[in-house]
């Protein structure tokens, strides 16, 4: 069967591809700023501390998010009570917003004093890199608790019952037993926190750390090449994004092993079967 409908569609959507792409090409746009200043050494240490803080960030998310979503799960309603509220309150609110109330939490706390260990005033403690650690890592911790609590019921309660009747404890059942197998369930959605948070971390401008955004706004000030620079940061965000992603794709077919008799095939090995296979019908043709 011919499928015209198939081909308008296609003709249709590369037709307003080229007309996007023209538009651009005749915008009042200097493209020669963007390979310019793609290395620019300002940029790359706002590429660096954004890679930075986004992993210390899901780090502390996914720490504390286990924590919380073994909390959430408890039988003690105290415990169970305050993962809900922080859970509540951290999901309820703006990532700005509890950037900005970190920064500016020196109103309510002069200074920090936990004796004997450290004690500093609050404007010297609180600094950009620290609010922006804690606004973005709590808030990641109430997501991935969720996360995490859905992979720790998706395994079967057979399970626990099983290791529990071998005389393992509850909490080596959960470490060793109950954990690995949620893993499965707990990776993909936290490959898409991690890609997530890599993005969200442009909200740092607000608590004055200089990450990707920070960077190349500063850039375009001073060159004058203000939107230029703009595209400059979406081109690192997606470049970046980009190798996330792969690194995503892999951790889930490891995690994958053992729900599957046989994994897909990887890009790379699609690519190199379909060579293999247009060489043995170019050899066939010509023998």
């Amino acid at each position: 069967m011919r499928h015209y409908g198939r081909w308008v569609a296609a003709i249709i959507a590369i037709a307003l591809i080229a007309l996007l792409i023209s538009a651009f090409a005749r915008g009042d746009v200097n493209w020669n700023a963007i390979p310019d200043y793609f290395f620019d050494g300002e940029v790359l240490r706002g590429v660096r501390n954004t890679v930075w803080i986004t992993i210390l960030s899901m780090v502390l998310g996914v720490a504390l998010g286990v924590i919380l979503a073994v909390m959430r799960l408890s039988k003690n309603p105290v415990t169970a009570s305050i993962a809900w509220g922080y859970i509540w309150f951290f999901r309820g609110t703006p990532v700005y917003v509890q950037l900005l109330v970190w920064f500016n939490l020196g109103l309510v706390f002069d200074y920090i004093n936990i004796m004997p260990i450290y004690k500093d005033e609050w404007s010297d403690f609180m600094t950009p890199f620290l609010a922006a650690l804690l606004g973005l890592g709590l808030n990641e911790a109430a997501y991935m608790a969720e996360i995490c609590r859905a992979g720790i019921q998706s395994v079967d309660e057979g399970q626990s019952e099983a290791a529990q009747a071998l005389g393992m404890s509850h909490a080596k059942t959960l470490r060793r037993v109950v954990l690995p197998q949620a893993m499965r369930v707990i990776v993909p959605p936290t490959g898409n926190e991690f890609i997530n948070m890599l993005k969200t971390t442009s909200l740092v401008i607000a608590v004055q750390y200089w990450d990707l955004l920070q960077a190349t706004s500063e850039v375009g000030q001073n060159s004058g090449a203000t939107a230029e620079m703009l595209f400059l940061a979406a081109a690192w965000y997606l470049i970046l994004t980009s190798v996330l992603s792969v690194g995503q794709y892999y951790l889930e077919r490891y995690y994958a092993r053992g729900s599957s008799r046989s994994l897909p095939a990887t890009p790379l090995q699609r690519v190199r079967a379909n060579l293999l296979s247009f060489s043995n019908r170019s050899g066939g043709v010509g023998a």
